[in-house]
């Protein structure tokens, strides 16, 4: 029987997973998939993008995951006219001291809820490159780091809306999970107007928190101690060759993505009481975590194959490892 990872606060793993599902579950209903990969990318110690059309609850849940942790967090609205020191922070002259000193951004928050953020331009994306991969800003030559955890938590609608900006591949690389929200099942909608429409469900701004920076911090470590199969670690690094030569694929995974996919199956597992990690967590994850890094080819592009259909390809033609070996 497999052992249940376990944290330094009396929960086991999945305990305190359930725990901070649920709480978010409480405001946004009929994604729970959706809220499970979010939980499992906190934990795995990545960022998230949350991608889908205008209304579908791409900031109420990343507002209802942020209000979940006894954490800081601060929101930033993304628009075209934002700078990069709206977000990171800026050297302000001090009259008393007659020295400059830096006021910290938004950024500085162990959550930052970035909405919208193909709506700010390149240079203001571009801001946050530094932060979400090396946990840190650096402004006028001196650097300052980021509190722990720190994740980034961003919503952005579909590029073909007017007035986006589309990511680059540099920074979609550094988003360890693109999770789509879409619409709700029929069952959930009419829910949602029965409670949503009454105001009788509770606001996100309302939600108690569930988890401390203390579990939080504990829960990662948690799944840092999954175990890792040398044939699961072939296979990713298989599952990431194939998406290199995919003829459809001008830009395979890098191997920060196959890091990205170890993290998040890690996490998988633990949330399923696993102290190991199995094929089906490295399968249930591809999606969201490789298929954002992906770019088509011309020749990809003409015959009508796109990022999807390629990994697709790419996952049915590595062999999956069996057995204990």
């Amino acid at each position: 029987m497999a052992r249940q990872p376990t944290t330094t606060t009396g929960l086991t793993f999945a305990e305190a997973f359930e725990r901070v599902v649920g709480n978010v579950e409480g405001v946004i209903q009929g994604k729970t998939d959706a809220i499970r990969l979010a939980v499992c990318c906190l934990v795995a110690e990545g960022h998230l993008l949350i991608e889908d059309v205008p209304g579908v609850g791409k900031t109420s849940m990343a507002k209802a995951l942020a209000a979940s942790l006894g954490c800081t967090w601060h929101r930033v609205q993304f628009t075209p006219d934002l700078l990069p020191s709206d977000v990171t922070g800026a050297s302000v002259y001090n009259r008393g001291t007659g020295e400059f000193e830096f006021r910290p951004g938004p950024v500085f928050a162990n959550l930052l809820v970035a909405d919208e953020v193909n709506r700010a331009s390149p240079k203001t994306q571009s801001s946050l490159l530094e932060a979400m991969e090396e946990r840190q800003v650096t402004a006028d030559a001196r650097t300052y780091p980021l509190p722990s955890p720190f994740m980034v938590i961003a919503t952005q609608n579909p590029i073909e809306h007017e007035g986006t900006y589309p990511l680059p591949e540099s920074q979609l690389d550094r988003f360890l999970m693109r999770v789509p929200m879409g619409y709700p099942d029929r069952s959930s909608e009419i829910a949602m107007l029965d409670t949503h429409g009454t105001g009788s469900t509770r606001a996100v701004d309302d939600l108690d928190a569930v988890a401390s920076p203390a579990q939080v911090h504990a829960m990662v470590r948690a799944a840092r101690c999954v175990h890792v199969a040398a044939s699961i670690k072939a296979y990713l690094v298989d599952l990431a060759e194939a998406t290199r030569r995919h003829a459809g694929l001008a830009l395979g995974v890098s191997p920060r993505a196959t890091l990205a996919l170890q993290s998040a199956a890690r996490a998988r597992a633990a949330s399923e009481g696993r102290d190991f990690v199995v094929p089906d967590d490295v399968k249930a994850l591809a999606g969201p975590v490789l298929e954002h890094r992906l770019v088509a080819s011309t020749s990809g592009s003409l015959t009508g194959v796109g990022p999807g259909e390629a990994l697709r390809d790419a996952l049915a033609s590595v062999p999956v490892p069996v057995g204990r070996a």
